[in-house]
């Protein structure tokens, strides 16, 4: 499912203002992260925001593209990958929402906490879980354009039922986030696992919502042939 070793960059999900990249492409779980670019009216350069980040060889010449790193965020409680030493070469905090719990203390950096709003660089966020049972802390980010999911809803094979771009996280099939998730209309949906939807996004989180719980058992079926080889 998950990779370790040596990272290969593989760029996904370009568009004006962002990118983003899966370091090990040929893991099962596609772990992927993303870097936005918001205006900086005091300065020449755009910041950019690191989200869930994994690190990899060329990462660093990617993000200078882009504009100057201003922080880096962790989306989801698991999801603390190599924030620490990205944020620590660009010299910029860590930020972890303010009601993320059991996280802060394991980041090797200086932690930033935000609540309604990232920063200055105009994301609010959605407080999208933030369970115990399963244990589960995640934050979506949201400018009116670019949606940011983390966790919740993913496009990697084990996220997906047959016809769904985007799919629900498998054990939240049964209980799928229609609360935080229903009613945005973004350009775009990015995720923690697997590329992005850069186009008819809001139609691909509705259906990805709606077919939850429905195409679970074939899911589930799916994942375990994959798992048995069959």
């Amino acid at each position: 499912m998950k990779e370790s070793g040596e990272a290969a960059l593989h760029e996904i999900d370009r568009f004006d203002r962002g990118v983003g990249w899966i370091a090990y492409p040929e893991e099962t779980m596609e772990r992927a992260s993303h870097a936005l670019a918001v205006p900086n009216d005091e300065t020449e350069t755009d910041d950019v925001w690191v989200i869930d980040p994994l690190d990899a060889p060329g990462l660093d010449d990617l993000l200078a593209e882009f504009g100057s790193v201003a922080g880096v965020v962790v989306g989801l409680d698991r999801h603390k990958r190599d924030t620490a030493a990205i944020a620590t070469r660009h010299d910029v905090p860590v930020y972890v929402p303010e009601w993320m719990t059991g996280v802060a203390d394991e980041i090797d950096a200086p932690v930033r906490r935000f609540s309604g709003r990232l920063a200055d660089s105009g994301f609010e966020t959605i407080r999208i879980r933030n369970s115990s049972l399963p244990p589960w802390q995640e934050v979506g980010l949201f400018d009116g354009e670019t949606l940011v999911v983390p966790e919740s809803l993913g496009s990697s094979s084990y996220f997906r039922g047959d016809d769904e771009r985007l799919g629900v996280h498998p054990m939240l099939r049964l209980t799928p986030p229609r609360k935080s998730l229903t009613g945005l209309d973004p350009d775009r949906v990015l995720v923690g696992h697997g590329v992005g939807v850069l186009d008819h996004a809001p139609e691909a989180i509705e259906h990805a919502l709606d077919a939850s719980r429905s195409n679970a058992p074939g899911l589930y079926a799916k994942t375990l042939r994959s798992a048995l080889g069959l």
